[in-house]
């Protein structure tokens, strides 16, 4: 009985071992999640302030995780955000990285370093799920053919994708580069200047209408909604709008299951709360203030839903997951919704000032947090940090020596080891750019108007320089421009050394 249970323990002690050791390899390669909502303020999570309306999955993981108050995208629109979370590039730097058509070429180089490019080096398994809006093909698309470039052709194994956004055509699902349920004999016809002969529109049909467009969204109609852009054939691939973030979770959870594995890189890229806002009839009316709330928590379901499919396939503990939003918050942003008047006490930016569109911070300061169960204690970081950082501190966790102009290695700030961030970040807002440095943000003079009135939000567009103490007043009240002289010459010496002595064709000005 004695050498028996010597054999069974030494046994259990060699089991033991193998179980250490395929632990310590997994941490050596982590999988990374990506959980990108689409135009969701700084306000509007509870877990930053919210007191209207109650995201407890999204806060589960930020108040386990780091949750950044200096977090954000590198531009107040989509295209530009994505384009520098995945590259790691300031969007400035692309003069086409600009919120783009459904029809657009893709923005992405085919030889450019992405993260998922980047990932497939060290084995990762990598795949997108959700928006995409970054471009298709290479010239006039196709939709009926095997796409020519596209999410794939930048780094990712796997794509499940909308082209660009809920409200522009074509509102198809592509599945590696091929849309789903095409009807051979209904092609697809897109175009963002003519409508199709006899096609109805939102404009010249409003008797077809479920819902009433306010700006801009008056073209072709696909579900009762008008869209940006027109659109010809393709009905039976055309998605359901109330099934859509049911749709994209269903297919993420399966990615996770099937791919569990190995490690892998998932990018779950959520609509909400963009617009149009359809929430499932489970949502409808459950957050009090209309369909921008109800699909806030519609996200925030989803979000628990793929946390809870990670731990049940037994692969949450040994995952990074980061959260954030790809701009600020905008209410009427096309249609009639009630999110408006249905706002109440809100404030989807919080104490910021500005939102989507807009140089000031709500443009681009926006929900951050980063969460590794077991691995990062919980903690609340004021850390200067920005989206296009991951491709850097990512490089650093799987041991990728990379050399990027814009990202920086912020790993340790990413995993709550240090407190110490960025030094200065350039933000951008339709192709004009501010300049954050320490606890300060200067913004250029520029020409235009001092409020898009379709949105009602603040531009930040002024003729003189304005310069905000960040620290002292977040919701930048009190313009120091003229009262610190020193510091304003200071940021924008340093600022023109990273942007260049022209931003957005405005001439040079001499500081007194």
């Amino acid at each position: 009985m004695k050498i028996k249970y010597i054999v069974l323990s030494f046994l259990a002690f060699t089991v033991s071992l193998k179980s250490s050791s395929q632990t310590n390899n997994k941490t050596v390669k982590p999988n990374i999640v990506f959980i990108y909502l689409d135009d969701l303020g700084y306000g509007d999570l509870s877990c930053y302030g919210a007191t209207a309306i109650k995201t407890p999955n999204i806060d589960s993981l930020a108040n386990g995780g780091v949750r950044f108050t200096n977090g954000y995208a590198t531009s107040a629109t989509c295209t530009p955000s994505r384009y520098g979370l995945l590259t790691g590039v300031y969007p400035w730097r692309n003069k086409d990285a600009k919120i783009l058509p459904g029809s657009a070429p893709l923005l992405i180089g085919k030889d450019q370093l992405t993260i998922p490019k980047m990932l497939k080096e060290k084995g990762y398994q990598t795949a997108v799920v959700g928006k995409w809006h970054l471009g298709l093909g290479t010239g006039i698309v196709d939709w009926n053919q095997q796409l020519d470039a596209g999410p794939n052709d930048v780094g990712f194994d796997y794509s499940y994708i909308m082209a660009a956004t809920q409200d522009r055509v074509p509102t198809i699902y592509i599945d590696n580069g091929k849309v789903v349920n095409l009807d051979s004999k209904d092609p697809i016809a897109v175009n963002y200047d003519k409508n199709f002969p006899g096609q109805p529109t939102g404009k010249e049909n409003p008797e077809l209408l479920s819902m009433k467009w306010h700006h801009g969204h008056n073209s072709s109609i696909v579900n009762g909604i008008p869209r940006i852009g027109y659109v010809s054939g393709g009905a039976s691939a055309n998605w359901s709008d109330v099934d859509l973030a049911d749709h994209f979770l269903a297919k993420a959870q399966t990615y996770v299951k099937s791919h569990k594995d190995a490690p892998f890189f998932l990018y779950y890229a959520l609509n909400q709360p963009h617009v149009p806002r359809t929430p499932n009839p489970r949502f409808v009316g459950k957050s009090g203030m209309g369909p921008r709330g109800d699909v806030i928590l519609e996200a925030d379901y989803c979000v628990g839903e793929i946390i809870k499919t990670l731990k049940a396939e037994g692969v949450l503990d040994n995952t990074l997951i980061m959260f954030s939003s790809d701009n600020g918050p905008v209410l009427n942003d096309g249609y009639y919704d009630e999110a408006v008047e249905k706002l109440g006490n809100h404030k989807p930016n919080g104490p910021l000032r500005g939102g989507k569109y807009s140089l000031l911070e709500a443009g681009t300061r926006v929900p951050f947090f980063t969460y590794w169960k077991g691995r990062i204690k919980p903690q609340v970081s004021d850390a200067l940090v920005c989206q296009i950082d991951l491709l850097e501190s990512i490089a650093k966790l799987v041991n990728i020596d990379v050399k990027s102009t814009d990202s920086q290695e912020l790993l340790d700030v990413f995993t709550g080891k240090s407190a110490k961030g960025r030094t200065n970040l350039v933000i951008e807002a339709n192709t004009k750019t501010a300049f954050r440095q320490g606890d300060w943000i200067m913004i250029p003079p520029y020409s235009g108007d001092p409020i898009l009135e379709e949105v009602n939000i603040e531009m930040g567009n002024d003729k003189d320089f304005q310069l905000y103490n960040l620290k002292k007043d977040i919701g930048q009240k009190n313009n120091l421009a003229k009262a610190q002289t020193k510091k304003l010459k200071e940021m924008m010496k340093n600022f023109e050394l990273i942007r260049g002595n022209s931003y957005n064709n405005v001439e040079k000005i001499e500081l007194k």
